[in-house]
């Protein structure tokens, strides 16, 4: 794929045609959860610094501590004070996960445009600029970093290979690399999508659900060896992935109708156990046989119970879980401690 050279003048033509505005590029916050880098926190702010400081729009960088216990947070407070104030500081109450940590920084985002990436130092934000020119050129909401080089062991490697592709065959977003976590969003649409769990391996199928698949599309990304620290990911997050995959399915597929996705259990219980109970019914009255004492017969009554059960109480506990995220307090974080900083809160126009 032939890369797309960075051009501050193409970024404000589009935003002209967009917004009537040729005075500058969209604003750009720059979100970054980290977990236990303190070694990579001076390396990062740099790389970050030297790929931003020809942006042609404001920008600011919104980092996130997830409770780290090796005193990242302290060092990210004392990098932030000596680049200025288009740093944020944000620092969790205690390690909520990454998805958490994403969550707690797109809602502290400013920026028009929001761009995600790791703190390890495998991320280039040099392909940040890329990226967004190629978001605003295009009109879209959602460019996924594809690792086509991908510099991990094979470990890593093919439990990733195998996630991609059953994510791609349920979701119908169909990408090379969701596990890349550069990213570059539109914010008003990522700000309308709530993380729990570990989501953040889903979030362009999170945005099919507020979006056009067809304004998601991907970008190859540079990716580098890790130098500092240990990696946070393992096979133990394989299972997981797998179970989140039941629910994003669900939540893709049967949001607005979750009777159609129990009632398609229910009905395969309720036909396995009419079927016994129909066969032990034939026997009892043509033939005349003694069913009370079959296992069979507890069986089928099981199943059907259990079509009972499926189409009642998981029907109303998932639509009640629905309900209180959509109206509750859906933050899946606690801040302890915000530096401030970053960009200003957009004035609203006088009406």
């Amino acid at each position: 794929m032939v890369p797309i050279d960075f051009d501050c003048d193409d970024i404000v033509m589009n935003e002209k045609e967009k917004q009537g505005d040729a005075s500058r590029a969209p604003r750009l916050s720059v979100v970054v959860p980290m977990y236990n880098e303190i070694e990579n926190v001076a390396p990062f702010f740099n790389d970050v610094h030297k790929a931003l400081e020809h942006y042609c729009g404001e920008w600011e960088l919104v980092l996130v501590d997830d409770g780290s216990s090796d005193g990242t947070g302290e060092a990210l407070r004392q990098e932030a004070i000596s680049s200025g104030g288009h740093v944020r500081v944000i620092s969790l109450q205690r390690n909520f996960g990454q998805t958490a940590a994403m969550q707690a920084g797109f809602d502290a985002a400013r920026g028009e445009v929001i761009a995600t990436l790791d703190g390890d130092l495998q991320n280039d934000p040099a392909d940040i600029p890329r990226l967004v020119e190629r978001l605003v050129a295009e009109d879209l909401d959602l460019i996924q970093g594809w690792r086509q080089k991908r510099k991990d062991d094979l470990i890593r490697k093919i439990p990733s290979r195998i996630a991609n592709r059953l994510i791609g065959r349920i979701t119908d977003v169909t990408l090379h690399d969701y596990g890349c976590s550069l990213k570059v969003y539109r914010a008003s649409v990522i700000k309308g999508v709530r993380l729990f769990g570990d989501m953040h391996r889903f979030i362009p199928a999170w945005m099919s659900m507020y979006t056009s698949s067809s304004r998601i599309t991907e970008e190859v990304v540079n990716h580098r060896a890790r130098i500092h620290g240990e990696s946070k990911y393992g096979l133990g997050r394989t299972f997981r992935v797998i179970i989140d995959l039941i629910s994003v399915y669900f939540f893709l597929r049967f949001l607005s109708r979750p009777g159609h996705f129990f009632g398609r259990i229910s009905m395969f219980f309720g036909g396995l156990g009419g079927l016994i109970l129909g066969y032990l019914g034939v026997l009892k009255i043509g033939f005349g046989e003694d069913i009370g004492t079959r296992p069979l017969l507890l069986i089928g009554i099981l199943f059907i119970l259990v079509a009972v059960q499926l189409m009642t109480t998981g029907v109303l506990s998932e639509l009640n879980s629905r309900t209180y995220f959509a109206t509750g307090d859906t933050r899946s974080y606690t801040v302890r401690r915000d530096s401030g900083g970053g960009l200003a809160d957009k004035p609203k126009d006088d009406d």
